[in-house]
């Protein structure tokens, strides 16, 4: 059986390696960083223990779908707690809201903020998961080589349904005139790279995840899922990696026939990038081969960055939930900060996990663990000074909500911005979600998985499907699966 190697141990690259294992491949993984988990990382200090990246676990029964696929049950790995309430929402000038779980109490919530409004989300979460069951089962797992895979009588019957043509802005206004309503649904695509108005309206199947599926919390945090598949990969026999760079290419008559890791050199007979699409493609892989250019990359729309605390605290904080939102400022223009305008936020809204609420593991007894994001335009300028001034913001306005002093109960803080994307992902102008899912940016036109070289194959958020945890290990499983077709057809 082949040689494959995998660069980039993040949540692609080790579902991918999971895939083939499990087919019989020897499997070797290259990860240029000390842990394995991508984004997903996770690292403890006094005696905190803080997810780097992913904190909201939604889709549930697509990720227990792949486990699946694997022959394997999530559940033999790790259990999943349902957040109730899901999250908190602050706003400026009124009392927060709590987002429930119960069906019939979010109706009631919607119908506080206007006349009629549970009747209205009713109606759009019903649209919302007919967008969700077509997008999943007639277009997820398409590798997007052929446009014919978009062109079979069902899925074009179905993609009437999918209001891609209309935004995701003007159906939640459409149908809502509270300020409250309007946010809570254009919330979810924050991070999707464009402004609610530029976004299609496909996306509202976001809303039905959130609403309807539910925000879960892994027992153990977010880390626990690389966890499993590296236990699952080390069950099937694949080797890793850590600390062990790519930094280049041996190429003869089209093909990669060694991985170059410092003076080392790796012999393989296949490859697959789970590591940044844009770096590999224009760094590793030589001019001849490259399928697109330096303008390609540099048109590209990308989804934010962001600035990261991690910080412990030496007492709790009443009032926050696992998930919290503070949505004290403008919504709109701090998207046009990220979206149009590409600068720092003046009065940014920012997202605080803390998940010492839910699991007492994670921060000593009595101590709170936060986790807080606020989401940027990629590629800004990043200093320790502009870092510093954003941390005393989002504390301030942590104290004012929450009626309690915060600064002076800081026993560990951490800061991650747009430069340690780049330095340890090797992330594109510094991005953290990838590409901007714009319709132009969207399916078939999203870069390819497959190389001018022969066998090199791409997977990872940069590709389809797309930035997020069951999108990023379907898009292991999509190389994965494509890989085997392409073998199994040139043993025949």
């Amino acid at each position: 059986m082949s040689n494959i190697s995998i660069i980039g141990g993040g949540l692609s690259g080790l579902y991918a390696a999971c895939y083939l294992a499990k087919k019989g491949f020897h499997v070797e993984v290259f990860e240029k960083n000390d842990a394995l988990g991508g984004r997903s990382r996770v690292f403890t200090s006094d005696g905190f223990t803080f997810d780097m990246g992913p904190s909201w676990y939604w889709m549930p029964e697509m990720v227990d779908s792949l486990f699946e696929d694997l022959g394997e049950k999530r559940s033999d790995y790790f259990s999943l707690q349902r957040l109730n309430p899901s999250y908190k929402i602050f706003w400026k000038n009124s009392e927060p809201t709590e987002m429930p779980v119960a069906f019939s109490d979010l109706v009631r919530l919607f119908d506080g903020f206007e006349p009629g409004g549970g009747t209205k989300l009713t109606a759009f979460l019903k649209d919302a998961k007919v967008k969700y069951e077509i997008a999943t089962r007639d277009f997820m797992e398409n590798p997007g080589l052929k446009w014919s895979e978009l062109m079979n009588l069902e899925a074009l019957k179905n993609a009437f349904k999918l209001d891609i043509l209309k935004s995701v802005d003007s159906d939640v206004s459409k149908r809502f005139s509270s300020e409250k309503a309007r946010a809570i649904l254009n919330f979810p695509v924050l991070f999707l790279g464009e402004m609610p108005n530029r976004i299609p309206s496909l996306y509202t199947l976001m809303n039905f995840a959130d609403l309807e599926l539910g925000t879960w919390y892994p027992e153990g945090g977010m880390g626990v899922l690389a966890t499993a598949l590296r236990t699952i990969a080390e069950k099937e026999g694949v080797v890793f990696h850590t600390g062990s760079e790519v930094t280049g290419f041996q190429v003869e008559n089209h093909r990669i026939i060694q991985l170059e890791i410092g003076e080392q050199l790796f012999p393989t007979e296949q490859v697959i990038a789970g590591a940044d699409y844009r770096f590999v493609e224009q760094e590793l892989v030589p001019p001849a081969y490259r399928r697109y250019s330096p303008k390609y990359w540099n048109s590209r729309k990308m989804a934010p960055s962001c600035l990261i605390f991690y910080v412990g605290l030496s007492r709790t904080v009443p009032g926050l939930e696992h998930h919290n939102l503070f949505f004290d400022e403008d919504l709109m223009a701090h998207g046009k900060t990220i979206y149009e305008t590409k600068e720092w936020p003046e009065n940014p809204l920012f997202y605080v996990c803390a998940p010492s609420r839910t699991d007492k593991s994670v921060a000593p007894e009595g101590n709170e663990n936060l986790f807080i994001l606020i989401p940027v335009a990629p590629d800004l300028e990043d200093t320790a000074e502009i870092r510093d001034r954003y941390f005393h913001t989002v504390m301030d306005r942590m104290e004012q909500h929450c009626s309690v002093q915060l600064k002076d109960s800081v026993v560990y803080k951490r800061d991650y911005c747009i430069n340690d994307f780049k330095a340890d992902y090797n992330a594109f102008k510094g991005n953290a979600y990838g590409l901007a899912n714009t319709l132009r940016q969207t399916a078939n036109l999203k870069p390819k998985i497959t190389s001018k070289l022969s066998n090199l194959l791409f997977c990872g958020q940069l590709t389809v499907p797309g930035p997020g945890i069951p999108p990023a290990l379907i898009s292991g499983k999509i190389a994965a699966k494509h890989f085997i077709s392409t073998y199994e057809t040139a043993l025949r």
